[in-house]
């Protein structure tokens, strides 16, 4: 579902790792709520702050954070930004 949801940013890399198991019995785990890593590289970044690229994500995927991610650790950059 992130997957299908980043796609409105225009990733040129998309790698997302699933944490969930690193955090049984965490309250947002037992309510069904993933923990992730997400690192994404799009042009949309580009003269963007970290803040703004947050929230472009953010935005992304939107419902997903109120269910179905807990958390979500984020690297985004931009394509000419090494990683």
């Amino acid at each position: 579902m992130i997957r299908d949801r980043m796609q409105a940013l225009g990733p040129l890399k998309l790698d997302i790792i699933d944490e969930s198991h690193l955090h049984a019995g965490h309250a947002g785990a037992r309510d069904g709520g993933g923990h992730y890593r997400l690192t994404i590289v799009s042009p949309r970044f580009a003269g963007q702050g970290t803040m703004q690229r947050h929230r472009l994500v953010y935005d992304a995927a939107g419902d997903l954070m109120q269910g179905a991610i807990h958390a979500l650790s984020i690297t985004a950059k931009a394509p000419d930004e090494t990683l």
